[in-house]
């Protein structure tokens, strides 16, 4: 084996697995304002973009050949209430930036995320009544949302949720609004995981968090459960599957990807993230290889698309490589 491997030319050729940056999803925080670029300060290199200024982002991601964005909005607070209203405003921050990002950039995917917990006084993805996030109605606000996102220009509608029937209620309520092109990602195995808390914190959810999410995101105990999820989304009409975390849950990524043989997306989340960076600001890492190995694995594991906040960095190490 070692003659394989003893020349870099060798080592290419018999490569099983390559990471492109086709496979690159880039996750962005929005903000209101103008000229405004704000650092998330738990993970470093991340910030948060007014629209002028994530419109000219993206495009300088464009040209290293990054074409998929995933947006995710940080809204006033005084917007928020216990219903989540402001997430079917048709002129709230995510609908303007998705108008503003297809007028610019129409070549660009954009994959926008339907969940309440940016717009929830709860900070829950759902609607909570006495205490207990509610199934149904907080499913009728995700349909709403859905829709109004898919007026205002998304590719990829990505329920991540995890209330029970909203892959199906949402399909019905793209295709009776016309919106039948449109694309529905489930974040189907979606864990109730500790390596979020960087992202609460970007989006103002994780301050206004009463109590957890483990009555509807999964239990990290549970793999059968993961196929599950996935089984009954794909009949419901989920185009595509996520799979978050990404590194701790390896073994659910090979396993749907095996299973379904359905294009299948996984996200390195923001604590998978920070754990990196913060090694590598300590000395503890080299933090160009960790972060392409992480990558790599994901591609191993069977991923076709990676949500990375690292995207941009790893499209120019790709591109100097």
């Amino acid at each position: 084996m070692r003659r394989l491997r003893g020349a870099a030319w060798s080592r290419n050729l018999v490569a099983e697995t390559s990471l492109s940056v086709r496979d690159l999803i880039w996750p962005v925080f929005l903000i209101e304002g103008e000229c405004c670029c704000q650092d998330v300060p738990s993970m470093p290199g991340v910030a948060r973009f007014s629209l002028d200024r994530l419109v000219d982002a993206v495009g300088e991601a464009k040209d290293l050949g990054i074409h998929a964005v995933a947006l995710f909005p940080c809204i006033d607070p005084a917007l928020k209430s216990p219903d989540g209203r402001e997430a079917i405003n048709p002129e709230n921050l995510m609908c303007r930036a998705i108008r503003a990002l297809k007028a610019a950039h129409p070549d660009v995917g954009l994959f926008c995320d339907v969940a309440l917990d940016p717009y929830n006084s709860d900070g829950h993805d759902g609607i909570v009544r006495d205490g207990l996030i509610v199934n149904d109605e907080t499913v009728e606000m995700l349909v709403r949302q859905s829709v109004v996102q898919a007026e205002a220009g998304a590719d990829v509608i990505a329920p991540s949720d995890m209330m029970d029937g909203r892959i199906g209620t949402i399909r019905d309520g793209l295709e009776a609004a016309g919106h039948t092109n449109v694309q529905i990602m489930s974040y189907g195995p979606k864990y109730a995981s500790a390596y979020y808390g960087p992202f609460r914190d970007a989006v103002g959810s994780g301050g206004a968090l009463k109590g957890d999410k483990k009555t509807y995101q999964m239990d990290p105990a549970n793999t059968d459960e993961a196929l599950r999820e996935v089984a009954m989304d794909l009949e419901e009409g989920a185009d595509s599957i996520m799979v978050k975390p990404g590194l701790p849950y390896l073994d659910i990524l090979r396993r749907v990807h095996e299973t379904f043989s359905v294009p299948t997306l996984v996200y390195q989340v923001s604590g998978e993230y920070a754990m990196i960076k913060a090694a590598a600001a300590n000395g503890w890492l080299d933090n160009d290889k960790a972060i392409l190995e992480s990558l790599l694995a994901f591609k191993r594991a069977g991923a076709c698309g990676i949500f990375t906040y690292a995207a941009v960095e790893v499209a120019h190490l790709l591109k100097d490589a």
